[in-house]
């Protein structure tokens, strides 16, 4: 899910300067309760909720795919990612105050990215798809086009409306464009054809002059072995690494080793986790946390084993198709030098359990791209402080 990380922004400490799905109206998460394989089922099929009424100064925006596209994954792989141009058509200068995600084929879709792109890149990205076949283009790592441009909006399984507190969103100038990243996956169906997709977004836009958010993304390695009883030439951590690097490319495999460089080479087992430091000042306002479908659990603490430390979420149960982002009260800041730390924790006995995974050759299970594969990710959506 998400991007692949760039290794320059993810694992250069201190905030990312990206936007992100910014922190919802406060819900009440899912009680935390015995596991079960149907939270990990993955892909839910529910309709989204409505859309909450619109704020003094906003309005909606309705963009997404002109016509269905129909996933088709490279080689004998069940995943694609797929990027596609959508056009807000602003002619004044806005701010992003919130979105919704609208997956019209939920079985296939894992997750969508939405990227801003200035409007000085508008020409170059609209002749990167011109130039190449069909609708979009293939982006598995980010959108595929340089410059590493920033987020302004994502979804997940278990995501609904997204709405910025008041006073903050992401500023949009004329003629910018966004590039829709979605995760095609077909594990559910073996790989073979689920239907096409015509998925787009609400965006809720305003004018006036708004503070901006920007998301902090905090990885943590994975380091999963074959379950005990498991045998393959996949539980061979070497092969499965390559592996990940044959199906998604060298970055894929640059990704592995930097977080095990960055994080303290953690030793292999179902708990993995990453501290970082804080280097600018900021007040997060919403946390969450993705992992696949072996994960069980994810916590993100400020400044662990301190006086002052605080845990910012703790999801004990985790639950594949809920993964919204969740609101941490009126905001907590931070300050450099202070320190985030997630901590994931996944299940290789799950494989055996999930029909989806079932059929699959037993693997060491590192970062990668693939449903079938892993992630130990924390989005903390923030707005920066005066330093």
């Amino acid at each position: 899910m998400f991007r692949r990380l760039s290794l320059v922004a993810v694992l250069t400490v201190g905030a990312l300067g990206l936007a992100a799905c910014g922190a919802p109206e406060p819900t009440s998460p899912k009680p935390a309760t015995a596991e079960t394989p149907t939270a990990h089922a993955g892909h839910g099929a529910t309709s989204p909720p409505p859309a909450g009424p619109l704020r003094a100064g906003e309005r909606f925006v309705d963009a997404g795919l002109d016509r269905p596209y129909t996933p088709d994954p490279p080689g004998d792989d069940f995943d694609e990612y797929r990027c596609f141009v959508v056009d807000p058509k602003l002619t004044a200068r806005a701010f992003l105050t919130g979105s919704q995600f609208r997956p019209q084929n939920a079985a296939i879709v894992h997750h969508a990215i939405f990227f801003r792109i200035a409007p000085e890149d508008a020409d170059r990205v609209r002749a990167h798809d011109a130039a190449t076949d069909g609708d979009g283009w293939r982006c598995f790592g980010d959108a595929g086009i340089g410059n590493d441009p920033s987020w302004v909006a994502s979804w997940a399984p278990g995501g609904g409306e997204s709405s910025y507190p008041a006073g903050l969103g992401f500023e949009l100038r004329p003629g910018s464009l966004l590039v829709m990243q979605i995760h095609y996956s077909l594990l559910a169906t073996g790989g073979a054809p689920a239907g096409s997709d015509r998925s787009g977004i609400r965006l809720r836009l305003a004018g006036g002059d708004l503070t901006p958010l920007r998301t902090t993304l905090l990885p943590a390695p994975v380091e999963l072995p074959c379950a005990a009883g498991e045998r393959g030439e996949l539980c061979d951590r070497d092969r499965a690494v390559a592996d990940v690097v044959r199906r998604f490319g060298a970055r894929a495999g640059d990704m592995v080793a930097g977080l095990a460089r960055f994080c303290g080479a953690p030793a292999p087992g179902p708990t993995q986790s990453c501290t970082r430091r804080v280097s600018r000042p900021a007040t997060v306002y919403g946390v969450g946390g993705h992992m696949h479908l072996l994960g069980r659990s994810i916590k993100v603490e400020l400044n662990p084993g301190t006086p002052g430390a605080r845990t910012l979420l703790d999801v004990p149960a985790f639950d594949f198709d809920d993964q919204a982002v969740r609101p941490v009260g009126a905001g907590v800041t931070v300050r450099p030098g202070d320190t985030y730390r997630v901590t994931c924790t996944h299940d290789a006995g799950l494989r055996g359990q999930l029909p989806a995974l079932r059929t699959l050759p037993p693997r060491y299970v590192v970062w990668g791209e693939g449903t079938a594969d892993e992630m130990c990710l924390a989005v903390v959506v923030e707005a920066a402080q005066p330093r």
